[in-house]
């Protein structure tokens, strides 16, 4: 069972709520259009109940990412809770937990130089054939200031796109690359071998959830260019396809930065959240050097797009 504060007293109709124990979850919602935090709720707990799961993967399809203050749980733990909702995938160039595949560690100290940080919005390892389904991130160590990570509502942003914007991307189809993100600081032989190992990936711009049906715009700062953009219907001249065909991705991309889409969240040690890789992009504001921010991730293996 869970309530809803700062808003509507009552759950949705169409996610059903589950009673946890003699107390509810509280669900506060932090914009109208993306995230929520729940309190009274632990998520070492959930990592063992399959009831409290259950409500937690509900809450996590109505609001796309949640949030959670002062959660005290192991590795395992974590681990544990992610696998609940699926397999766990490795990173090719984040480091993992030695104990524990799959839990990346995403540590930023004095050894990471700001030129080093990455920071753009983005939707997790599009590079990939199948992207993760999503991801349960943990705070272990939080800067004194700054750090904050924004998601954003990418099903709202293509729903706000104008019609016209939404019919001539309907049926186009971009390329994502690991080798032009990751790999572009690398030398070239190294770049060329992850290339060979993880060949460009190809997505619809808009894909459809598997689970909600809802249309989400899926382009982002993986996204190297479209593949089915140089039809007659779209090029009369060259300037049509270049840079016509880049204007246009680059606006697509853009959606990504318009605050009504956004919730932006503040890190404090043992704080957690959990978000749907396939409906939200978000981008870690790397405004804290030199403090020290380390995060444990576990990223879900997801499905191919459709």
């Amino acid at each position: 069972m869970y309530e809803v504060l700062e808003g509507t007293t009552e759950p949705r109709q169409d996610f059903p709520s589950f009673r946890v124990g003699s107390e509810p979850i509280e669900v506060v919602p932090l914009t109208a259009s993306i995230g929520a935090e729940l309190r009274r709720v632990s998520l070492a707990r959930a990592s063992r109940d399959a009831v409290l799961f259950a409500e937690l993967r509900e809450l996590l399809l109505r609001y796309k990412v949640l949030f959670f203050r002062d959660q005290d749980m192991t590795r395992a733990e974590h681990v544990a809770l992610a696998e609940r909702f699926g397999a766990l995938e490795d990173h090719p160039v984040a480091g993992s937990d030695p104990q524990h595949p799959g839990l990346v560690r995403i540590y930023k100290d004095l050894d990471s130089p700001p030129e080093h940080y990455e920071n753009a919005f983005h939707c997790d390892a599009t590079w990939r054939a199948a992207p993760p389904m999503g991801s349960v991130l943990r705070c272990v160590e939080s800067p004194s200031v700054g750090g904050d990570t924004i998601w954003v509502n990418m099903a709202e942003a293509y729903r706000r796109l104008p019609e016209h914007v939404q019919d001539r991307i309907g049926g186009l189809r971009a390329r994502h690359s690991i080798e032009a993100s990751f790999g572009a600081a690398m030398p070239p032989e190294q770049r060329h071998a992850l290339h060979e190992r993880f060949p460009d990936a190809e997505h619809p711009v808009v894909r459809t959830h598997p689970e909600t049906g809802e249309q989400i715009l899926f382009v982002n700062a993986f996204t190297t260019h479209f593949t089915n953009y140089h039809t007659p219907e779209n090029v009369r001249f060259g300037y049509d396809y270049s840079p016509g065909g880049s204007e246009l991705l680059n606006y697509l991309i853009r959606q990504a930065f318009v605050p009504e889409f956004q919730v932006r969240w503040r890190w404090t040690e043992n704080s957690v959240a959990i978000w749907d890789n396939r409906s939200t992009q978000h981008y870690a504001v790397q405004d804290y050097w030199p403090g020290v921010r380390k995060m444990e991730r576990a990223g879900i293996v997801g499905t191919e797009t459709f």
